[in-house]
């Protein structure tokens, strides 16, 4: 039984989420603050969490912040409708998906069956061996990342997407790909999520030693994964 943990101060929103995931075979706890959430996955650790942006005592983004210090946990951002500077910053510290208020619990349902079927995926699929490219080593039993030896903390979404590139180094992967590969999910028109966790990604593998980006921008199409000749 999956384990869900749902942040929200929003009684009325929380009891319809906690009904439906309930009636989905989801084990579902309720925190009504970051605190308090925090405080039940220092008892029983969750498989996903559902953190609100705007609560009393920890609001999201600080909760998301405290999590990330110790787990990569999978986390959704809950937003409101049309502030894209709260899906941003909530995404640039971590987050794997972000949905805005009022929401579908279907939708919802997706989201989250899409992230822990990546993970499920790639933990029991028959390709576990590592890859090594440009001074990145991906352990793929763990789903550890090491960047010159040195260990690197990623999000869900971040080591899929990272996957993805280096199984196909020095070829172009398209946006739609991307989004439907890494993130489960078609590429809509105003979705800013995947660009977001490249440039989170850019920024903890850095660039290699002639200062160009090991993710690079194929303008107007996708991004691709540089090999170095030394990393072939």
């Amino acid at each position: 039984m999956v384990k869900l943990l749902l942040a929200d101060d929003d009684a009325r929103l929380s009891d319809l989420i906690k009904d439906y995931f309930v009636g989905e075979g989801y084990e579902v706890s309720h925190a009504w603050n970051g605190r308090e959430a925090l405080a039940l996955m220092a008892q029983d650790t969750p498989d996903i969490v559902i953190l609100d942006v705007m609560m009393p005592e920890l609001d999201g983004f600080e909760t998301l912040k405290q999590i990330r210090n110790k787990s990569s946990l999978p986390v959704i951002m809950l937003t409101a409708k049309g502030d894209d500077i709260d899906r941003i910053l909530g995404l640039e510290m971590g987050a794997d998906d972000y949905l805005s208020k009022p929401f579908n619990p279907r939708e919802l349902l997706a989201r989250i069956k899409a992230i822990l079927r990546r993970a499920s995926q790639e933990k029991e699929g028959d390709s576990t061996a590592d890859l090594e490219l440009s001074g990145v080593l991906l352990r793929r039993k763990n789903r550890t990342v090491f960047l010159e030896g040195e260990p690197v903390e990623l999000t869900s979404s971040e080591y899929t997407l990272l996957e993805c590139m280096m199984m196909v180094p020095g070829q172009v992967l398209t946006k739609q790909e991307l989004s439907e590969k890494a993130l489960g999910r078609k590429l809509t028109m105003y979705d800013r999520s995947l660009d977001m966790h490249i440039s989170n990604l850019r920024k903890k593998i850095g660039n290699l030693d002639n200062s160009e980006p090991r993710i690079k921008t194929v303008r107007g199409v996708g991004y691709i994964f540089v090999a170095d000749e030394e990393g072939l």
